[in-house]
């Protein structure tokens, strides 16, 4: 985290006092363990899967994704802070032990923020899942509808583009939505570990199966070292599940500078400020992303 928060700029929103505070994030994942780095900040818990009421996390994915949005790094000397350390996190747990789900539980996942997203003040919604099936990859089905309803909601929706690339047409569903913010990973150059399988030029890339250009926006995704579910641990990931999670935080800082942007006034931002690498569009879409740029 160290290394990504400098890759994408957060110095400067930090010396602007910018850091996520009063911003509500929805985790859709595995669910959360109580790390020392989220303080008191997990404002709510869900568990679609077992119904359990109290947060835990029997895969650690999640855990992972919400210390790279809010985690404040207090177990590593702030090492491995998030980008948003004083954001509050709402998890939804959606995915199982081995990371599985069913399109009913994420749907009633969704369900639920929307439902609660006043309440709890949610503004984000992080969505570092995504599955690759033929019969999925409309813009019709059920996932997509459903994040298209959270996007009309007024809620800034970031999903990632899976981890199923080079090839075209490799963007997993619900990243496929025209409304949602998609991120592919900056950094899938470098050869990683994915669940098992080692991977180089994985990151999910457009054109979607009805022509739209994705991904909208690239961060960093290989080796992210962030919370894991044991007291004071961390541990590395890599993918576009990495990558999303750090433009939701740049996201909360920015909605804690302007608090009354809407969603496509987000959106729109992030196009502007977007570092061009010079990749092909269905590869970085905009480009790069920059916190600097971002909030200034």
């Amino acid at each position: 985290m160290n290394h990504a928060r400098e890759v994408i700029r957060c110095e400067a929103a930090y010396r602007m006092g910018l850091t996520g505070r009063g911003i509500g994030v929805a985790v859709l994942d595995t669910g959360i363990y109580l790390h020392e780095d989220f303080e008191h900040r997990v404002a709510a818990f869900t568990d679609m899967v077992h119904r359990r009421r109290e947060p835990y996390d029997d895969n650690g994915h999640g855990t992972h994704i919400s210390g790279i949005i809010g985690g404040s790094g207090n177990s590593s000397d702030g090492r491995y802070q998030g980008v948003a350390p004083e954001c509050h996190i709402i998890m939804v747990k959606v995915l199982d032990q081995k990371g599985n789900g069913y399109a009913s539980d994420v749907l009633a996942g969704i369900k639920w923020i929307r439902e609660n997203r006043e309440r709890l003040g949610i503004r984000i919604v992080n969505i570092s899942i995504g599955s690759f099936s033929k019969k999925g990859m409309t813009e019709n089905s059920v996932l997509v509808r459903g994040v298209n309803a959270a996007w009309d909601d007024g809620l800034v929706v970031c999903v990632a583009a899976g981890n199923m690339g080079p090839g075209k047409n490799t963007i997993t569903t619900p990243g496929i939505s025209r409304k949602v913010i998609t991120v592919g990973c900056s950094d899938d150059y470098k050869e990683v570990n994915v669940m098992g399988n080692r991977m180089i030029d994985y990151s999910g890339r457009g054109p979607t199966g009805a022509c739209i250009c994705k991904p909208e926006i690239i961060a960093p995704g290989a080796g992210i070292i962030s919370c894991a579910p044991e007291t004071g641990g961390y541990q590395s990931k890599s993918g576009t599940s990495m990558s999303t999670p750090l433009v939701s935080g740049a996201i909360a800082l920015l909605l804690q500078k302007y608090p009354y942007m809407s969603n496509r006034d987000v959106k729109l931002r992030l196009r502007e400020r977007a570092v061009d690498l010079g990749l092909p569009m269905n590869q970085q879409g905009w480009g790069m992303l920059d916190v600097e740029r971002l909030i200034e």
